[in-house]
């Protein structure tokens, strides 16, 4: 799992390190399976460590959960550049739109983590710079795709993470199967198909 850096200037303890790593794949699967209200003493018990610890490595959740989306949207980014480089154009968006709203149905912050994936994050140079290059990635594959003709030209990014986010919230709020999920994609890529 990649992490975001930790707040402070000087490198952290191997202990600490170790702890951040930690709290950092509890507090995903906490979040991804209840939510983002849950309280942060849920993921502080999940990791098998204190409340303190969580605060001395995020001042709060909002931190804690910023953390796990510059992760997942790395994760994201570096699958869809992946696609770019060795997928089959003609495939490629749709595996990686595929894949996303999959996630979306079993991780109930998904859609959250999309939308600061998607919009232009002020919040910190690290969400900035994670978020600049999962939408340089999606945008290149967004481009594979209408250079062979499976996408209409006039399709734009910030229309593809639009559409994105709304496939990922019918996900996450019906709860797709697997059938649901492909017609629902198959649908929204006849939608953004030449006319």
């Amino acid at each position: 799992m990649v992490t975001a850096k930790p707040s402070q200037d000087r490198p952290l303890r191997a202990d600490a390190q170790r702890n951040r790593a930690r709290l950092l794949a509890a507090a995903e699967t906490v979040f991804a399976t209840s939510g983002l209200a849950v309280p942060i003493e849920e993921v502080a018990k999940a990791a098998g460590v204190g409340v303190g610890t969580v605060y001395r490595h995020f001042p709060n959740k909002e931190a804690l959960f910023e953390a796990i989306v510059i992760a997942r949207t790395r994760r994201l980014a570096d699958q869809t550049r992946a696609l770019v480089e060795d997928g089959d154009p003609h495939t490629a968006l749709f595996e990686i739109v595929d894949r996303v709203v999959g996630e979306a149905a079993v991780k109930k912050d998904f859609a959250d983590a999309l939308t600061a994936a998607g919009r232009d994050v002020k919040s910190t140079d690290e969400m900035t710079e994670a978020s600049a290059d999962m939408r340089a990635a999606l945008a290149d594959l967004l481009a594979a795709g209408q250079r062979v003709g499976v996408v209409t030209e006039d399709v734009t990014i910030a229309e593809l993470f639009s559409l994105l986010y709304g496939l990922c919230v019918a996900a996450e709020h019906y709860n797709w199967d697997g059938m649901q999920r492909a017609r629902a994609v198959t649908l929204t890529f006849n939608g953004l198909g030449p006319r």
